[in-house]
């Protein structure tokens, strides 16, 4: 009696246990939502009873975004070696998506935004945080990920201040049309390979066009004329919330862009132009009613969310090409 009683009790618990990790599970792997990154630059300038210059809003969106990866449900999952985060996969491809596009921003903030021309200075709170953001995502030991992620977060805040700051000179946000070409010239490249990724859900005979439109160009090794691109039916939940996560961040980054440029824009009659890109990119965001991401093939009966986000992320890419190729005119 005592050991079958012993044997229910370590099922009865073990049955408790996985559910209980399971319902966790389900609460972490929830996407945080958006939110409005003026309101958000308004109420932090408050706080800090300063003036929200130009650059303030874009420096409080990337702010905000890498903080979601720590303070959203479950904290940075990416480098979690126990249960249940360890069985989970779809949100942290989703913080890797989001992290990219931090990544991006903060090269391009470092590099660009914050100089006058290719032979200034650095701001030296900029160049102390985008090193870190660039960590392995999933270092767990010391120096953890978060760890170096929360300490990027700091600079990135004391850059802000000295912005905000009229008595500090060498903390400067340039809003100009060219560099915002180099931002966007960034994002294009990483929204394309979304887009291809997403659309090689359904395998397709693809020609290599990596040396069209020059006849002189060549390449270190040779490369077949045509490959069978096809993203792994394991791997194609991840590409989609890696996708996600991307655009979740991008989305409000171009808001941001759309507030500290915006006499370049409507210089450019290119206000439109980004609103137009921020709705696409919205629409990535919308519900995902199925349990899990199909993989259906491009016309037959079950659906492909891939290739739906495809479609959105690609319009969203062609929509921004249109907008650097404007900003480069006169």
């Amino acid at each position: 009696m005592t050991v079958n009683f012993s044997f229910k009790s370590i099922t009865i618990t073990s049955i408790v246990v996985v559910f209980l990790f399971y319902i966790l599970g389900v609460f972490w792997s929830f996407e945080p939502g958006t939110f409005d990154v003026r309101e958000q630059a308004v109420n932090d300038a408050k706080v800090a009873n300063v003036k929200p210059v130009v650059g303030y809003t874009t420096t409080t969106t990337l702010i905000r975004v890498a903080e979601k990866l720590q303070d959203k449900p479950g904290g940075y999952l990416s480098n979690d070696k126990i249960p249940p985060s360890l069985f989970l996969d779809n949100i942290p491809a989703w913080e890797f998506g989001v992290l990219e596009m931090v990544r991006d921003l903060s090269l391009v903030m470092r590099q660009s935004f914050s100089r006058s021309q290719s032979q200034s200075l650095e701001n030296k709170h900029l160049k102390n945080a985008q090193p870190k953001f660039n960590i392995d995502a999933y270092t767990w030991a010391i120096p953890s990920a978060e760890g170096e992620y929360s300490s990027a977060v700091e600079d990135l805040y004391a850059y802000r201040q000295d912005l905000a700051d009229p008595l500090v000179q060498d903390a400067q946000f340039y809003a100009r049309a060219d560099n915002l070409r180099d931002y966007l010239r960034e994002i294009e490249k990483r929204l394309g390979s979304y887009s291809q990724r997403l659309s090689a859900s359904v395998g397709r005979n693809q020609l290599n066009t990596d040396l069209a439109g020059d006849k002189d160009a060549v390449q270190s090794t040779f490369s077949a004329s045509a490959v069978i691109v096809k993203t792994s039916w394991w791997k194609i939940d991840d590409v989609f919330y890696e996708s996600r996560g991307a655009c979740w961040a991008l989305l409000h980054m171009l808001q941001a862009i759309e507030v500290d440029f915006a006499d370049v824009l409507e210089n450019k009659n290119a206000t439109v132009s980004v609103s137009q890109i921020i709705r696409e990119l919205e629409a990535t965001q919308a519900a995902v009613w199925s349990p899990m991401i199909l993989n259906g093939s491009g016309f037959g009966i079950g659906a492909n969310h891939s290739l739906v986000m495809a479609n959105y992320i690609s319009r969203a890419n062609a929509a921004l090409i249109d907008l650097r190729e404007l900003l480069s005119q006169g």
